[in-house]
């Protein structure tokens, strides 16, 4: 009987990839996709006022909601936020990228990515706690500046209102070094990836033809590394955008969309409107996505 099997599916290569790619394509389809089509749906109903119960009617007004300009708000802030935190890691990983990918040995280049990889090991809330230990107000850190009079330098910062607050652990300046620490590998690694497809040769040629070190990078190493670049991003702007757990621990009263979305869900039971607010995010990434398949970035995965 298990012979014939075995000859029913090498005679039928569909059926056997059918049955493989069967399970995990119908737990996609029923799972993920039906929970965002779920989440859809619910962004179309409506929370009423007076009663606290879901209208479960096809409307547009709470999507109305989020152009009110605290939600507005919300959106630019997480926006801006991992704009920013993408571009930050963007400049610290590709460095690193270029030793990794051209010139550290083999058993180098093992210790290096293990060193890169070494944060994922560990459980991503023990990270983030540690972080808002290092940066309280009597943490390691500000003992540090205060120790090099560099204090006052962060007195001004925290000063700033965009970026301030009472403590690095309380203040958005203090979020973006977080994420930006947490998502670094995410970013370090594509980068290496598409760094070590550039053909060494190309470099000797530009060197050869006269070109500066400057000049090769931008001209040459830029160009060809850059989809991962790009694929590094996706992973950095994207976590960014939905991550609420750093927000929630290390922000102050400024919500983020994660935040909203909690908040909205769980403590008011506007779910309608947290629906609607998750599915900004998705419709950003989805047009974020389409920009990066056109740059290449898929290629540098």
């Amino acid at each position: 009987m298990l012979q014939r099997l075995s000859t029913y599916l090498y005679r039928h290569p569909n059926v056997t990839l059918l049955i493989l790619l069967g399970p995990p394509m119908l737990y996609m389809l029923v799972v993920y996709i039906g929970s965002l089509f779920a989440l859809l749906i619910n962004s179309f109903f409506y929370l009423e006022e007076f009663t606290g119960l879901i209208v479960r009617e096809f409307t547009l007004r709470t999507y109305a909601q989020i152009l009110e300009p605290y939600n507005r708000d919300i959106f630019m802030r997480t926006l801006g936020m991992a704009i920013a935190v993408t571009i930050a890691d963007a400049i610290i990983a590709f460095p690193l990228a270029f030793y990794t990918a051209k010139f550290a040995s083999k058993r180098l280049k093992t210790w290096l990515i293990i060193a890169v990889t070494l944060p994922l090991w560990s459980s991503y809330l023990v990270r983030v706690y540690a972080w808002k230990l290092i940066l309280a107000q009597e943490g390691i850190l500000t003992w540090f500046l205060k120790l090099a009079h560099l204090d006052g330098v962060l007195n001004w910062l925290l000063s700033i209102e965009a970026i301030g607050g009472s403590s690095l652990a309380l203040s958005p300046i203090g979020m973006f070094i977080v994420f930006a620490y947490i998502w670094l590998p995410y970013m370090i690694i594509p980068i290496q990836t598409a760094l070590e497809r550039v053909p060494n040769s190309m470099l000797e040629a530009s060197s050869d033809l006269g070109a500066k070190p400057l000049q090769t990078f931008r001209n040459v190493i830029l160009p060809l590394s850059f989809p991962g670049v790009v694929a590094g991003s996706i992973f950095t702007f994207s976590l960014t955008l939905g991550d609420f757990i750093i927000p929630l621990s290390l922000g102050n009263s400024k919500f983020f969309i994660g935040q909203a979305v909690y908040s909205y869900q769980g403590t008011a039971g506007n779910i309608p409107l947290a629906a609607a607010m998750t599915m900004g995010p998705v419709v950003i990434m989805i047009i974020y996505l389409l920009i990066a398949r056109r740059l290449g970035a898929f290629d540098a995965l």
